[in-house]
């Protein structure tokens, strides 16, 4: 047993935002009471005195890449939960784009059999379509009755609105959600950043905002018609919250998810030619980014996601154009939401904490997770919302660096991450 006491409980899923003890009994919640009231069954349980910290349910990510199979001098299932663990995650959805692409029950079953000494929880997301080359759909109820707990082309859409529409059809029979990287590619073909005045002056090709949204309203249609559920992954641009925002008003079962990075950079960013900042979709612009903080303080955007892709030196230190998309976000996830969100924009803890837990919790409709309630699974998140400290990439516990944020100063860090009852990562 687990005795977690004097903490600041925030639990949005409950409404919670009090000083209690929480009693974890191997993967269960056994008892939550306030401070000293714990029952006599917690005698010799070990104790993990949260003073002056914030308890909160175990972070939940959406969206990452562990590139197990395949792609594992990017990263494996061990490295990805281990630096998961460190960034306050206690489980992690791991997106079908591995080699091979993860289109059948088979390959559910290689991650979840590697997963089992994982530091965090792993949850696998199948292919919609086989090999996502969107032409024919994948093996989806295999893949259910295998363990996965969503369908994505993620790297790419679905190819195109006839394969999406059957795929939503089938998976609302299954009940499950369809997630969509949202992008038409006859806009978006060729481009490595955002199209801008920052593009036009490097001499890169780029990709118009509409190309997200233009996919966003295709797949808003079909949600229509078919009644199935649609998660836009990584959303980053006005024009498809706008769409977001007027599904949701028609009672239609559309989610989203929105990165720490595109919250943070623009497409300045990219500089001269920094490949840690090319990504997919690309950085936008401020206006973008301000409609995004107010999307994540309103209750518009359902959760915040890593996007965590990682990538072996070689494949970022070249030319620009030829570089890979993608960065690393676990472990400075938090940091930066109560940094941008919280500190600067005076987004309520609350709030964060809410897209982290209950609201992906929500979106995949996972039972007994993102709430700290009595009888829930023992996933617990410990941080100090006030602590200063510095990103060392090079210290990172994923097996690549590719992230534009070594070096950065941020507040909000994780203590401790505990998983089925378990302390998985303890700060020094």
């Amino acid at each position: 047993m687990l005795l977690v006491k004097n903490g600041r409980v925030i639990d949005p899923a409950t409404k919670t935002d009090t000083e209690l003890d929480i009693l974890l009994n191997g993967d269960v919640i056994a008892e939550v009471s306030g401070p000293g009231k714990i029952s006599r069954d917690s005698r010799g349980a070990e104790t993990f005195d949260a003073t002056g910290l914030i308890v909160a349910p175990g972070f939940i990510d959406l969206h990452a890449h562990l590139r197990e199979p395949g792609q594992e001098s990017s990263e494996t299932i061990e490295t990805g939960t281990k630096a998961a663990a460190r960034g306050g995650f206690t489980a992690v959805c791991c997106m079908p784009n591995t080699k091979p692409v993860h289109d059948n029950a088979s390959v559910t079953r290689f991650i979840l059999d590697k997963a089992k000494s994982a530091a965090t929880r792993v949850w696998p997301i199948g292919a919609a379509s086989i090999g996502s080359q969107g032409e024919a759909i994948a093996e989806i109820a295999a893949m259910k009755e295998a363990g996965i707990v969503a369908v994505s082309d993620d790297g790419k859409p679905i190819a195109t609105a006839k394969l999406a529409r059957q795929v939503m059809d089938y998976c609302l029979s299954l009940g499950i959600p369809v997630i969509e990287h949202s992008e038409d590619v006859s806009l978006a073909a060729g481009a490595v950043m955002r199209e801008g005045i920052t593009s036009t002056c490097l001499g890169l090709p780029g990709m118009p905002a509409a190309a997200e949204a233009v996919c966003v309203a295709r797949d808003v249609q079909l949600v229509e018609l078919t009644g199935a559920r649609l998660h836009v992954a990584h959303l980053s641009a006005r024009a498809s919250l706008d769409q977001v925002r007027g599904a949701k008003s028609r009672g239609l079962r559309v989610t989203c998810e929105v990165t720490p990075h595109h919250f943070t950079l623009t497409d300045e960013a990219v500089g001269d030619y920094n490949t840690n900042c090319k990504m997919n979709p690309p950085l936008r612009s401020a206006a973008d980014i301000e409609s995004l903080v107010v999307a994540l303080g309103d209750g518009t955007v359902d959760a915040i996601a890593t996007d965590h892709a990682p990538h072996a030196s070689h494949e970022k230190q070249v030319e620009f154009e030829r570089a890979a998309f993608g960065i690393t976000g676990l472990e400075t996830a938090l940091g930066l939401v109560i940094t941008k969100l919280h500190r600067e924009h005076r987004i309520p803890l609350a709030r964060v904490v809410e897209l982290f837990t209950a609201g992906p919790a929500r979106v995949f409709d996972l039972q007994g997770r993102g709430s700290l309630a009595r009888g829930n699974h023992a996933d617990v998140t410990i941080f100090d919302p006030k602590k200063r400290w510095t990103f060392d990439v090079t210290k990172s516990r994923s097996l690549s660096q590719n992230s534009p944020f070594g070096g950065w100063q941020l507040t909000g860090k994780i203590v401790a991450t505990i998983v089925s009852g378990r302390i998985v990562y303890r700060a020094d």
